[in-house]
């Protein structure tokens, strides 16, 4: 019996030992076997909002690319941050990535001395999906046509001002607009840009400051009315409603951004996979469908080095 467990532990020893001396190899297998089953991509925000849309739309041909499903998984609650707490208990194999906004990666960062994970140290960056501006939008039978207006009635109803937000980003900018205007107004709490988008429709809220994917087809269908797209310049996609610096507040100049990160530890080989092959490849492509600049914001991820041709098929 004594023998028998030497010499099991001298094969496991063996083995360990094989392991630690070739782990670039190690490394090697496991991306080329990667992936072999669904991936995984929790957002930490209801269905129907911009880091969902965002999600969808990447996620469908992420799945054509590496030929296994991508199931996407909504985690909604605390600006996004129990998606965040969530996905970094998970195994860092590669089979669970998350969509990180700003405000959940940076924002939180910097205004919750408490916050239980670290944006650069329990993630790994994968691709930024895309940078945008925020849409102010108000019910459409609110009298204000203009930014100053709303101000101005919103001043005069005091009882009535209050604004939407899902998230970190969405209230600073709010905010910010508060503190350079004088204008009143109470933060009311959604699950989903799209939630909070019902809730003016049904003007429940006064107002919102919105990311483009739920917000532009409302503007477009005439169920809010935009005063202005946060920024120094207009969106093409609604080339009839003013900057923010137009509207007479050019210090509330707001871009936020949404990325793709995986947990800390995933295998160098496995992250290099899906920045190369697999999200960046994808990103690359989707600008050319012109679905991007439909909802207002900016493809901005592949910004690492393709080993392939772009314009070839992907495989």
């Amino acid at each position: 019996m004594i023998g028998l467990r030497r010499g099991l532990l001298t094969a496991a020893l063996v083995a360990l030992a094989a392991v630690a001396a070739h782990p670039a190899a190690a490394q090697s297998d496991a991306a080329a076997n990667y992936p072999n089953k669904p991936i995984r991509v929790i957002v930490g925000f209801a269905a129907g909002g911009g880091n969902d849309i965002f999600a969808r739309l990447v996620g469908q041909k992420l799945s054509d690319i590496l030929k296994q499903p991508v199931v996407i998984e909504n985690k909604p609650g605390a600006g996004g941050r129990i998606s965040a707490e969530y996905v970094a208990g998970q195994p860092a194999d590669g089979y669970t990535l998350m969509v990180g906004a700003s405000g959940m990666m940076s924002i939180a960062a910097a205004t919750l001395p408490k916050l239980s994970y670290h944006p650069t140290k329990t993630f790994i960056p994968l691709s930024m999906i895309a940078n945008f501006p925020l849409i102010m939008v108000v019910p459409v039978n609110n009298p204000a046509k203009t930014v100053k207006e709303l101000v101005d009635w919103a001043k005069a109803h005091p009882d009535k001002a209050n604004y939407a937000t899902t998230s970190p980003a969405f209230t600073i900018t709010s905010e910010l607009l508060k503190l350079k205007s004088g204008m009143p107004g109470v933060a009311i709490t959604y699950k989903s840009s799209n939630e909070m988008l019902l809730s003016v429709i049904g003007e429940q809220t006064l107002l919102a400051i919105a990311d483009g994917p739920p917000t532009v087809p409302m503007v477009q269908g005439g169920k809010v009315r935009a005063l202005a797209v946060t920024g120094a310049v207009r969106s093409s996609e609604l080339p009839d409603v003013p900057s923010m610096a137009e509207a007479g507040y050019p210090d509330v100049d707001v871009y936020l951004w949404s990325g793709f990160f995986a947990p800390a530890g995933t295998p160098p080989a496995i992250v290099g996979k899906l920045k190369s092959r697999g999200i960046a490849y994808d990103l690359r492509r989707q600008p050319e469908s012109g679905t991007w600049q439909l909802f207002c914001f900016d493809p901005n991820g592949a910004r690492v080095e393709l080993d392939f041709d772009p314009s070839e098929p992907a495989p």
